[in-house]
């Protein structure tokens, strides 16, 4: 599954692409709060997000965090990737080390061939699933996220 530092990533990008639409900047703290997320941790995982161009940052008082890209063109399979790596959707089921490893070898896990469909959805569902769309379908929903 997703590590908290993704679901944080994650979560704060939602928050971004539902609040920042018209391009203003929010700051940290007020993310933090709004979120319930660690200013320290928040600022961190979103200065990785800056690096990679996802989101811009500004300084100053008026300065903080926007989105960088479209929100249509921020996919989930992106950010899960960037925060968490690509092992998310390479891994093994039961050891440690990407399938390929023992694919190659002619020694695949026991649930190799089952877990390989599902793997293969689940890398469907994240490329094709954008914060854009996830926004459009909150309406309802914005408690899960605490928005």
């Amino acid at each position: 599954m997703l590590s908290n530092t993704c679901k944080y990533a994650l979560r704060a990008l939602i928050y971004l692409g539902k609040n920042s639409e018209d391009g203003t900047k929010i700051g940290i703290k007020k993310i933090a709060s709004d979120l319930d997320i660690p200013t320290p941790f928040l600022g961190k995982i979103l200065q990785n997000l800056v690096k990679q161009k996802i989101l811009s940052s500004t300084k100053g008082p008026n300065g903080g965090f926007g989105l960088g890209k479209n929100p249509q063109d921020i996919s989930l399979y992106e950010i899960v990737s960037i925060v968490d790596g690509e092992d998310f959707f390479k891994n093994c089921l039961i050891s440690l080390e990407p399938c390929s490893t023992h694919h190659d070898n002619g020694q695949p896990c026991p649930v190799h061939n089952k877990f390989s469909a599902v793997r293969k959805e689940l890398s469907g569902f994240y490329s094709n699933t954008t914060i854009a769309s996830i926004i459009e379908d909150m309406a309802g929903h914005e408690d899960v996220i605490k928005m």
